[in-house]
């Protein structure tokens, strides 16, 4: 956490080099668990870029894949929760994983360029990859988008929401929030299931339509676009945290106990996704 946000810093196509950094850390991470690592590379605004790739293949179905993605690329800030914590999320259940037998391949994918100014456009590193295996008619069977799952607040009125949904929901910021579209609503409730089952940390969870702000503020917004199942899982970043997009988004302000908690629960949620019969 500290190395990726506050000893690295900012990295984005503006701040190259430490871009790079946060790639080979990561790359590292991944080779030290036990994954070979492949990059996936393309240039955005005359910068090289990259993806970072580990797979694990299923024993009995490796042609069906569990994906599990973050963003390593930061909006002009150190990025702790944004999205350092869900990177080492990331890694922390790939570690985990390193020594599994899985059924299903898993996959971890590490995304480049979510941030603006490549948000929503053909060069955010989500959607540069949903396109191509959507290209080389990959089966990916879920794909779980871990943003922002570092930060929560137990104080009153500590959470927002967009218009509306404040009725149906906490006010303190102190729950993990898995969300999804109406037509992904089945894996927005399986993954749920299983998170309850595995921690009492509080989880909530929304499938509604894509024109509800903030539901798809992130990567699984780009496997949507390829006819792709995705959610993902996150403390709801500006809806809560006063620290988005901010300097002071540092390792110093995050729950650890709590993201220990998160990524527990979501790895098996993964088990699961992996290991059933029928995913849908």
């Amino acid at each position: 956490m500290k190395i990726l946000s506050d000893d690295i810093g900012d990295k984005n196509v503006f701040k190259h080099e430490n871009l790079k950094k946060s790639a080979r850390y990561i790359e590292k991470t991944l080779s030290e668990a036990g994954y070979e690592v492949a990059l996936q590379a393309y240039v955005a605004d005359s910068a090289a870029v990259e993806n970072i790739i580990a797979e694990k293949k299923g024993s009995k179905r490796p042609d069906e894949i569990v994906l599990v993605g973050a963003h390593y690329d930061t909006c002009l800030n150190p990025g702790a929760d944004d999205n350092a914590s869900a990177v080492a999320g990331l890694l922390e259940i790939a570690r985990m994983f390193s020594e599994k037998d899985v059924s299903r391949t898993i996959r971890f994918v590490a995304f480049v360029n979510e941030e603006p100014p490549f948000y929503k456009t053909e060069k955010m590193g989500s959607y540069v990859y949903a396109r191509k295996a959507r290209e080389k008619d990959e089966n990916i069977r879920a794909a779980i988008i871990l943003e922002m799952i570092g930060y929560d607040s137990n104080e009153p009125g500590s959470q927002s929401y967009p218009p509306m949904l404040g009725f149906f929901y906490p006010d303190k910021g102190n729950f993990i929030a898995i969300v999804g579209n109406l037509r992904y609503k089945w894996l927005v409730r399986r993954v749920k299931r299983r998170f309850k089952e595995q921690t009492f940390f509080s989880v909530e969870s929304l499938a509604a339509p894509g024109f509800v702000p903030g539901v798809d503020f992130s990567d699984h917004w780009s496997f949507w676009k390829w006819d792709y199942p995705a959610v993902m899982i996150t403390d709801t970043a500006f809806y809560r945290s006063p620290h988005y997009h901010r300097n002071s988004d540092t390792y110093e302000t995050l729950d650890y106990g709590a993201m220990a908690e998160v990524v527990q629960a979501i790895s098996k949620a993964v088990e699961e996704l992996i290991k059933q019969e029928k995913i849908e």
